[in-house]
């Protein structure tokens, strides 16, 4: 896919890997949207960099979503390309934590933020001469982390709902491509209280992804998550087992 001078939407776009794909797309001639809840930091990314604006929204509030779209469809009726990026994320242990607010919470940015965004912009996206949805998921989508167990639960559906979204929109609107992008552990600010300082920089994560939209590659597994997938194919048990023992 040509990723060039399209208009492109990054939720969660004023840090961590969502600011280093605007970073990187703005720098390739693309018009980049950011959106994040806290004004300040979108602010201080659109500062730093060109060819960015923002807008203020909790992707979780159906207000503030209808807000976003009511935008775009004013200000950017050529949207292109949505990258659902935002995330949550709750680490505890199911043996001594209940789990149902942490998972309502996470799958609320997680999953249902994404499925309803792209329900409400997928009528745009179809009418444009090439577009493209990217999903955010990551290597624990493939398997669960048990410190992360619905965090990893929320971005399994959101896979599995990818995967359906991209096959369903094949044969009627095959200008709409889908793209998973799967990190792995990413040294942010998001993943700090799991060790994140261990991880890949964000930077590495936007480069792989541009390459791999470049080259149709829907499933853009970065890092250790290209290792992970062919562990798993080989043993789903060793490749469990060689994740959560990885902290």
């Amino acid at each position: 896919m040509n990723i060039t001078h399209k208009t492109v939407l990054i939720t969660g776009g004023g840090s961590g890997i969502g600011f280093q794909i605007a970073k990187l797309l703005s720098e390739k001639n693309n018009e980049i949207i950011i959106t994040g809840r806290t004004e300040a930091k979108l602010k201080d990314a659109v500062s730093k960099l060109n060819n960015v604006s923002y807008f203020t929204a909790d992707v979780t509030k159906e207000d503030d979503v209808n807000k976003l779209v009511a935008y775009l469809t004013e200000k950017h009726p050529n949207l292109d390309v949505i990258i659902n990026n935002a995330g949550q994320a709750s680490v505890y242990n199911l043996a001594n934590a209940p789990a149902f607010d942490n998972s309502t919470t996470e799958f609320a940015t997680n999953y249902f933020a994404a499925v309803n965004l792209i329900d409400k912009l997928l009528p745009s996206l179809k009418a444009q001469k090439e577009a493209a949805i990217v999903n955010v998921t990551s290597v624990l989508a493939i398997a669960p982390s048990y410190d992360l167990p619905t965090y990893s639960a929320s971005k399994s559906a959101l896979r599995a709902y990818t995967q359906a979204l991209r096959f369903s929109l094949a044969d009627k609107n095959p200008n709409v491509k889908v793209f998973e992008l799967m990190p792995p552990l990413v040294d942010t600010e998001f993943s700090a209280e799991i060790g994140g300082s261990n991880g890949i920089p964000p930077a590495q994560v936007a480069e792989e992804f541009v390459h791999g939209v470049e080259n149709d590659h829907y499933e853009v597994r970065v890092g250790f998550t290209a290792e992970f997938w062919d562990a798993y194919l080989k043993s789903p048990e060793e490749a469990f087992l060689m994740l959560n023992s990885r902290r």
